[in-house]
């Protein structure tokens, strides 16, 4: 293998190329080409500076250090879409052409089978190939998306060189095998993509609930596990619920029908034994004035209670005369 070598790369691919039979992949590639050469002509940039790696339904161009990277990305934010343009005018529908680009810096090396090889190669395929990417340019207008790495953004873009708009450079985590990789989106974010979590995030803790047994667990759809991975003694009980009123002493029903075997109750009653009755039904003391005909403890008349006490001598019949006295 070849020593590493520092190269400005640029690496083109064709939206849903393997969507297309044999003929129209052909026609696509050499379409590719000529769009890809006439943007680093009209650059200033001529074959003798850059290389190329064919990888069938992208392109990558390996550019000599000693072009600036500002020229490479002002002839790819502007260049590349107007020649694109002008290709798709004359084309039939089914020849229609979207590209998604990267640029990106780094070192790549020469292997014995005439291969490009490089850990900084395989990131920008990475990011060449993210679905953020993709949405990007699914979800806009115009023919070209284009995402540019780390280093590129740090070193060129949000410095606001002439033809760069670097205020129109989004942040983006991009999610590959590998993990997520930072880069910078020109024009919008899309909807549908959605930044890769950073390692060992967490998301929003799910909300407790208690169940049956008063202890705190997750909401349906986590499992029912416990929070915290604790045991139902050791959960932080749900509050208890206010009392509700409660009636005074005795039983009350207050409007409504109940039916106590059968009979239907309504109004105000006492003492219910069945029939059709109106009114409040209670059952039991409950305090204020005696009801009609009963003592002040709740019994009838002349029956003795087993905490009366035996008549005193007072109270006992004279013999002859029907009234009390001793015997």
């Amino acid at each position: 293998m070849n020593d590493p070598v520092n190269r400005t790369m640029l690496l083109v691919d064709i939206e849903k190329f393997s969507d297309r039979d044999d003929v129209e992949q052909a026609f696509l590639r050499r379409m590719l080409y000529d769009v890809v050469d006439r943007t680093m002509e009209r650059a200033g940039i001529d074959e003798t500076l850059r290389l190329r790696a064919d990888q069938g339904d992208s392109v990558m161009e390996f550019i000599d250090p000693n072009v600036p990277v500002p020229q490479v990305l002002r002839s790819v934010i502007s260049e590349l879409p107007a020649q694109l343009k002008a290709v798709n005018r004359m084309a039939s529908s089914a020849a229609q052409m979207r590209l998604r680009t990267v640029v990106a810096s780094g070192f790549i090396a020469l292997d014995e089978r005439g291969i490009w090889v490089g850990s900084d190669l395989n990131h920008a395929c990475r990011l060449l190939d993210a679905d953020l990417l993709r949405a990007a340019l699914r979800e806009r207008p115009g023919d070209v998306a284009l995402c540019v790495s780390q280093s590129v953004h740090a070193g060129i873009v949000r410095h606001g060189h002439l033809g760069i708009p670097a205020e129109e450079f989004h942040e983006v985590t991009l999610a590959s095998k590998n993990g997520p990789l930072p880069a910078w989106l020109l024009g919008p974010v899309p909807a549908s993509g959605q930044a890769a979590a950073a390692p060992g995030a967490a998301g929003p803790a799910p909300t407790p609930v208690p169940d049956a047994s008063g202890s705190a667990r997750d909401r349906p759809g986590n499992g029912g596990r416990a929070v915290g991975g604790g045991s139902a003694s050791t959960s932080t009980p749900a509050p208890a619920p206010a009392p509700a009123t409660q009636p005074p002493g005795g039983i009350h029903f207050t409007g409504g029908a109940p039916a106590f075997g059968g009979s239907l109750v309504m109004g105000n009653q006492h003492g219910v034994s069945g029939g059709r009755v109106d009114g409040d039904v209670v059952m039991g003391s409950v305090g204020g004035p005696p009801r009609p005909g009963r003592t002040p403890d709740g019994h009838a008349p002349g029956v003795d209670t087993p905490d009366q006490d035996a008549p005193s001598p007072d109270d006992r019949q004279t013999p002859g005369t029907g009234g009390a006295g001793p015997r």
